[in-house]
């Protein structure tokens, strides 16, 4: 399912923003709380292991591709693969699902009119999915990454380098949690910022890059929420390999 691997690194990309703002260098100790005498660097470093070991989160930015218009993700997913939530892109949507061993996908006509776009029967096999959940094994190499909590949150931690340079600021309201910023300049002339809880455990609660080509946003919330998504009705289902066999 070609549509689902695009959004399975629209959703990795997402998640890797909150690498680019991590970790910094700033001896700054302005006695925020509770980072009192720690550095930006030791803060994200905490604010990563904490995000990285929450049972759940639920994930909402945008994407701005290199080429395209932005997609927008909403989603939330635990370390067991369940995951539930919708993308949208230019006026196109699709809903997703994973529920144990079996991953659905529910887009409208113009998303996979997009998603099918110059495949070889692509025009009829869109009556055929158009608001339907299409189902496919969870572990289809298409589809698999974009459910996995720890794939998407290994994302952050990858490359250390790029852990360096933050500075500490002052705090701020995220939905309702307060958070001390971090940021970052970096040479291309784009501003880098992380958000990090100082209530409770260090979860970052919102990242964004600024001043770019590519601006993004992502807000990050509902840590240790459970993700319990429903199985769609059989009659509203259509299984992927039936359809592949059928020559559809």
């Amino acid at each position: 399912m070609r549509a689902s691997r695009t959004v399975a690194a629209a959703v990795a990309g997402a998640a890797v923003l909150a690498l680019a703002g991590c970790g910094g260098d700033s001896g700054d100790d302005s006695g925020d709380k509770p980072f009192a005498g720690k550095s930006a660097d030791e803060i994200a470093a905490d604010a990563v292991k904490a995000t990285k070991q929450a049972e759940s989160m639920h994930m909402k930015g945008t994407v701005q591709q290199s080429a395209g218009s932005p997609l927008t993700i909403d989603l939330s997913v635990d370390k067991d693969k369940s995951c539930e939530g919708t993308i949208r892109q230019a006026g196109s949507s699709a809903d997703v699902r994973n529920t144990g061993e079996t991953f659905y996908l529910r887009g409208d006509e113009k998303y996979w009119r997009g998603a099918l776009k110059g495949q070889p029967g692509g025009g009829k096999i869109v009556p055929k999915v158009a608001d339907k959940w299409v189902k496919a094994p969870a572990d289809d190499a298409t589809t698999k990454n974009l459910c996995d909590k720890q794939e998407l949150t290994a994302a952050m931690d990858k490359d250390k380098s790029e852990r360096k340079g933050m500075k500490k600021g002052s705090t701020s309201d995220i939905d309702g949690t307060e958070a001390i910023r971090l940021t970052k300049k970096t040479s291309g002339g784009k501003t880098l910022s992380l958000y990090v809880a100082t209530e409770g455990k260090p979860y970052i609660l919102r990242t964004t890059s600024t001043g770019g080509k590519d601006p993004n946003t992502a807000t990050f919330s509902d840590y240790g929420k459970p993700v319990s998504p429903e199985k769609p009705a059989p009659g509203d289902t259509v299984d992927l390999k039936e359809l592949a066999a059928s020559g559809a």
